[in-house]
């Protein structure tokens, strides 16, 4: 049989309370706790707005863009062009490419070309026009 060995926990408890449970100072203590170790300052990026000024604030968040038909457009350009490995990953910097959905958004550009006709202005209908040009344009360069 194997002789199991005990391990021996290399460690020391030591009670730093400087009050009993009933609340009556230990002996040996003057009732004042230890003063703690100067903690290193933090970056300002990591200070929250609690700690700065005893006060709870909400975190600044930046402003977003106008709701508007064009930011609704330049944000499905910018996926396309995302899927078609023009733009790179916001995360890792990396070029992936998805052919697939890369079409889906374009081809959901053009829905939007079709639903709304008639009913934009010649500045968005012209962005709208050009946007998809220029990127089915790239699809094809990419799927030949």
């Amino acid at each position: 049989m194997a002789e199991e060995k005990e391990e021996k926990n290399e460690f020391t408890v030591r009670d730093r309370r400087h009050f009993n449970d009933s609340g009556e100072a230990r002996q040996g203590t003057d009732g004042q706790p230890d003063e703690a170790p100067p903690e290193e300052p933090k970056p300002e990026s990591q200070t929250s707005s609690t700690e700065a000024t005893g006060e709870e604030k909400p975190r600044q968040m930046p402003p977003l863009p106008e709701v508007s038909f064009s930011t609704l457009v330049l944000s499905l350009n910018s996926e396309a062009l995302f899927h078609l490995g023009i733009i790179g990953n916001p995360t890792t910097g990396e070029h992936e490419k998805n052919l697939g959905m890369a079409k889906h958004t374009i081809d959901t550009l053009g829905m939007l070309e079709e639903k709304t006709r008639g009913n934009l202005t010649d500045d968005e209908a012209g962005m709208l026009k050009n946007l998809l040009y220029d990127l089915r344009m790239i699809y094809v360069r990419e799927t030949s």
